[in-house]
């Protein structure tokens, strides 16, 4: 009992900890992101310094600029890893789960849709639930969850992969009720994107 009480109170204090570090990254970014529009709010700029290159983040995803979240995205030699051991251990290509979050999230772990899918791999909150994701945010459990997912989906419709996408993209349901890819323009260029030549 006592034990349990020491990691309750050391989780605690872990996420106590975490929350303050995240809200002073938060402030930091913000005063650097003032101060480099403020410089690029200046046209006549004889040496800008520091501040010649844009504000980095404003080449997030749309998404996740609206729902006001701020992340760097996932360098791609911390993500390769994890890209290879989800695909290696769901039976798909790396190539294809590397464009797949390139597309849906472009890297960014904290994206949030419109509709609210979350993440790298953009996983509704509902198909989080279902795989048992405690943190879609996680960079780790989001890519093997929607690798999981994508997988699944291949199963369900007999290995079609431009089948599977469409439904990873606009749902199971859609493609189920068109009999095919859906009739949407979104899905149709989110399948001809992803599906290899």
């Amino acid at each position: 009992m006592a034990l349990m009480a020491i990691l309750l109170l050391a989780q605690s204090s872990y996420d106590q900890i975490r929350e303050r570090m995240q809200a002073s990254l938060d402030k930091q970014r913000d005063s650097v992101r003032k101060q480099s529009e403020a410089v690029h709010a200046v046209k006549a700029v004889a040496d800008p310094g520091f501040f010649t290159n844009p504000w980095p983040w404003k080449n997030a995803p749309q998404a996740t600029q609206t729902a006001g979240l701020i992340c760097d995205p996932v360098p791609p030699s911390l993500l390769a890893p994890v890209i290879d051991g989800a695909a290696g251990r769901n039976g798909l290509s790396r190539d294809l789960l590397a464009r797949l979050i390139r597309k849906e999230s472009a890297a960014y772990p904290c994206a949030v849709s419109p509709k609210g899918a979350q993440g790298l791999m953009q996983l509704m909150p509902e198909t989080a639930r279902a795989l048992g994701v405690a943190d879609p945010f996680d960079v780790r459990e989001n890519v093997e969850a929607g690798s999981r997912y994508l997988r699944d989906l291949l199963s369900q419709f007999g290995g079609d992969l431009s089948l599977a996408l469409a439904a990873y993209n606009a749902g199971p349901g859609a493609v189920k009720k068109y009999g095919g890819v859906p009739p949407f323009k979104e899905t149709i260029d989110y399948v001809r994107t992803l599906t290899p030549p």
